[in-house]
């Protein structure tokens, strides 16, 4: 079973930017792809960014332009830089597979960002 460990969650002003980081215990980003998600209280957990395993990348419409996802397969590690947040950014961010075959490992703790004055 792969796990999951995110970090670099916080409380950032509005128009302020965060890096959030996901570490993976097996190598599934080149089979699986890699996504990051984000939940919402009160609403569903949403696909925010992914990358699929040929490297193509695909963005949520609320974050086009302002967020980007990156990978270092060498360290089963994803990023997911974060700019010009916005309050409705807020929410617990989780890494998991790529969307695709109807299956996710288990879900790591995330991590918090609340985007505040």
């Amino acid at each position: 079973q792969v796990q999951f460990v995110e970090s670099g969650g916080g409380l950032v002003q509005p128009g302020g930017s965060l890096r959030l980081s996901c570490a993976a215990s097996g190598s599934i980003f080149s089979i699986y792809g890699v996504g990051w998600y984000r939940q919402a209280p009160g609403k569903q957990r949403e696909l925010v960014a992914a990358a699929t395993s040929g490297d193509s990348t695909n963005y949520a419409e609320s974050v086009k332009g302002r967020f980007t996802i990156s990978r270092d397969n060498a360290k089963n590690t994803v990023y997911l830089q974060m700019n010009s947040l916005k309050p409705e950014d807020t929410a617990v961010y989780y890494c998991n597979r790529a969307p695709g075959g109807g299956w996710f490992y288990a879900w790591g703790q995330g991590t918090q960002v609340t985007v505040s004055s």
